[in-house]
């Protein structure tokens, strides 16, 4: 089994505060990754174009890098846009959103992952949740489709309750997705969602198979591995279990600083997987 660590580098000035741990700094960012020991990057860019994917290729090949995956946060956190907004225009201009996010990330080798953009239903919302499963199921077969043509799959996120009230735990999430026209659609598992709404993380992700591809790593209060009460025992023996050979992904607060919590996350990983 090949598991491998990426770290998060995010340039989204919106989301300062958020549980990134490399910010703003593209090219010291990546030489900070390679000089712990990092496999690849996980970046979170503040719109499509805002990269020449020419340019991070450079910067990866010379430090022996890859892209793990890309995210499409910036969509939700600087446009508001949601795939099951109530406004049918800009379900269109969330999903082009997401759609050039592909195209940029395919040229890294990258899948996309759909996470706050995936939205919310209610009174609130002016959607009824059968509405939005519906725009959601729409979506991701449109995207997923996309995503396949260029070699690559779309990344789900089940989010915790407090982030949406659509797919929170990772049973629900892969009975929806078995329900799409497409199979290019995976699971991103991530350890500080499910160890909110998990009752058993470990038995999770044994259910989640073969549709989880990408695992965020994080403790339980979304610090760096290591420094919550998580039990990372019984989850690394369940990726074992399933033959994960996919990423790690350090998503996780910057704490106590960035170089910190990157260090201290890479030598968890060490760690567990020795």
């Amino acid at each position: 089994m090949s598991v491998k660590v990426s770290v998060t580098i995010c340039l989204i000035s919106e989301a300062k505060g958020g549980p990134f741990v490399l910010w703003d700094d593209l090219p010291a960012s990546i030489t900070q990754a390679a000089s712990l020991g990092y496999d690849a990057v996980e970046l979170f860019p503040p719109e499509p174009g805002a990269l020449d994917p020419a340019y991070v290729k450079e910067l990866l090949t010379r430090h022996n890098l890859a892209v793990s995956a890309v995210g499409s946060g910036a969509g939700w956190v600087r446009h508001k846009l949601s795939l099951t907004d109530a406004d049918a225009k800009k379900r269109t201009c969330a999903k082009n959103f997401i759609h050039d996010m592909i195209d940029f990330a395919a040229q890294l080798s990258a899948p996309v992952i759909i996470g706050s953009m995936q939205g919310r239903w209610g009174v609130g919302e002016g959607v009824t949740k059968v509405e939005a499963f519906e725009y959601l199921a729409e979506a991701l077969n449109e995207l997923g489709a996309h995503a396949e043509t260029r070699g690559q799959v779309l990344l789900y996120e089940p989010l915790n309750r407090y982030e949406t009230n659509l797919l929170n735990t990772i049973e629900d999430a892969s009975r929806f997705l078995r329900s799409l026209n497409t199979e290019a659609v995976k699971l991103l598992a991530d350890l500080f969602h499910m160890n909110i709404e998990e009752t058993d993380i470990a038995a999770a992700i044994r259910r989640g198979g073969s549709n989880i591809g990408h695992i965020h790593f994080a403790d339980s209060n979304r610090r760096p591995a290591g420094l919550g009460h998580m039990n990372f025992e019984p989850i690394v023996q369940a990726v074992r279990d399933i033959g994960f050979s996919g990423y790690f992904g350090a998503e996780a607060f910057p704490y106590p600083d960035p170089i910190s919590a990157a260090r201290q996350t890479v030598s968890k990983f060490r760690e567990l997987f020795a």
